[in-house]
């Protein structure tokens, strides 16, 4: 999207009415040109309006009935739309100083303390801009939601809202007839899924789980697996190289294994100077 000419567009969504009001408000008055899409009274609703009206930024109370904001911002972010280049900005709103403090520090989405004060507001808008922005640059193109601590912030700020540390899976297990094969996740080199199964590929073999993408990406070290296609994640020790193709996408090669893998633009500035 050009947004030099069309007008940037946000789905808002808390469960309070009187939070929704006053964001909108302040909202109004720090980027007027902003167009409110819609609003979203929980996550739920909030994931089906961004897929309906696709916007270009996101407003997500942190806590919310249904889905949490953070789950809602996983959601938004596996979305298959059909245009790999689409993906929304984030925006966390959040009474709770612990979460916010936490997002803000990752760099990979902006926050909003309840009540919005326009002061704050108004420096959350100066980025979210600044990021929009920068996607009409070549260099911006590849640092657009990116980057591992976004998917990494995600899964701890869940943590933190379950009120417990993060674990991150260990084991998987695929089974195969009677035979159910415990797999050590840190030999898995990377993770292709399908509509049915997901494809577990070591160095020696492979296997099939039923467990999509959008969950093991929750459940993953982001350190150590990071989502590189809407249906892949790549064990980063089991990177050999990155080159581009003839059509300028990004294609991974394996240390232990012959297979290529894709890199979809959404993802391109995690090998940012590799």
């Amino acid at each position: 999207m050009n947004h030099e000419t069309a007008p940037v567009r946000a789905v808002l969504a808390d469960d309070e009415r009187l939070m929704r009001d006053q964001l909108r408000l302040r909202l109004s008055q720090v980027w007027p040109e902003l167009e409110i899409a819609a609003e979203a009274r929980n996550g739920l609703e909030a994931v089906e309006l961004v897929q309906q009206h696709r916007p270009d930024v996101v407003f997500l109370d942190i806590r919310m009935p249904g889905l949490t904001g953070v789950e809602a911002a996983r959601e938004i972010l596996q979305m298959d739309m059909g245009d790999e280049e689409w993906l929304p900005e984030i925006v966390f709103i959040t009474a709770y100083d612990e979460y916010a403090v936490q997002a803000f520090e990752q760099g990979a989405v902006d926050y909003v303390l309840k009540p919005a004060a326009a002061e704050r507001l108004a420096k959350t808008v100066q980025r979210v801009q600044q990021r929009l922005a920068a996607r009409t640059t070549p260099a911006g193109e590849d640092a657009v939601h990116s980057s591992p601590p976004l998917q990494a912030l995600l899964h701890q700020l869940g943590a933190q809202l379950r009120g417990q540390a993060a674990p991150h899976l260990e084991f998987l297990q695929a089974g195969s007839g009677q035979t159910v094969q415990l797999i050590p996740v840190h030999e898995v080199l990377f993770f292709v899924s399908d509509e049915k199964y997901t494809r577990v590929q070591t160095a020696n073999a492979e296997a099939l789980i039923r467990k999509p993408i959008k969950e093991l990406v929750s459940e993953l070290n982001p350190q150590q697996f990071w989502q590189i296609h809407r249906s892949t994640i790549v064990n980063v020790q089991a990177v050999a190289s990155v080159t581009r193709d003839e059509r300028g996408r990004q294609i991974v090669s394996l240390r232990d294994h012959p297979e290529k893998l894709e890199v979809s633009r959404s993802f391109t500035g995690l090998f940012k100077g590799m």
